[in-house]
């Protein structure tokens, strides 16, 4: 009798747990929502250049000669910022300049050649010939590199118009050889090169 009875009660619970699984088959209905948006993330964009060569808007690339304690050698540059919108403009322009080959007349910080960069508010006028140019000014001038050795790195320049996106400023360098130059600087060669960096303006919110 017992044997019967727990027969039967485990065939109740396997009709129940076959009822179960055929319910969890079924569908159910539930409710949703959802909302979504989006929006574009475009970055600016940093750009800086020379003027192009083989006028005075960049005169770097004409080197000099026989040059003698006391000489001066002038060459002009326009430096232009090409950003593409307002929001590009820069925090800071710097100057790197190298020398290879190298020697004595840019190794020696005192004696060896000195540099002086200046801008003027108007293109320079260009006067003399190839190499001997000489330029003057027709609007103002400003200081961006007060005179010092001819060799530096991440040197800071000042009073820059092109820190604005769409700017030129239109620079002079000078290269100075010191009256003071000792014989050791006689028959030497070195070959300058400057490299203008662009740094951006500060982070902030947009």
């Amino acid at each position: 009798m017992h044997s019967k009875t727990l027969k039967r009660v485990l065939g109740s619970f396997a009709v129940i747990g076959g009822a179960a699984a055929m319910a969890g088959l079924g569908t159910f209905a539930t409710f949703t929502s959802s909302t979504s948006a989006s929006h574009t993330i475009s970055s600016g964009t940093v750009s800086i250049a020379l003027g192009a060569t083989g006028a005075s808007t960049n005169r770097l690339t004409v080197g000099a000669s026989n040059v003698v304690p006391g000489d001066t050698i002038q060459r002009t540059a326009d430096l232009i910022n090409n950003g593409g919108a307002s929001a590009d403009n820069l925090s800071a322009i710097t100057l790197t300049t190298t020398a290879s080959p190298s020697s004595l007349l840019d190794t020696e910080t005192t004696s060896g050649l000195q540099m002086a960069i200046e801008k003027c508010s108007a293109p320079w006028t260009e006067a003399g010939t190839a190499p001997a140019y000489t330029y003057t000014c027709s609007g103002t001038t400003s200081t961006v590199l007060a005179s010092r050795a001819v060799i530096g790195s991440t040197m800071a320049l000042s009073n820059l118009s092109s820190l604005t996106t769409g700017s030129t400023d239109h620079l002079r360098v000078t290269l100075t050889l010191p009256a003071a130059a000792p014989n050791t600087m006689q028959g030497l060669t070195s070959t300058i090169s400057y490299n203008f960096t662009g740094t951006q303006r500060v982070a902030g919110s947009k």
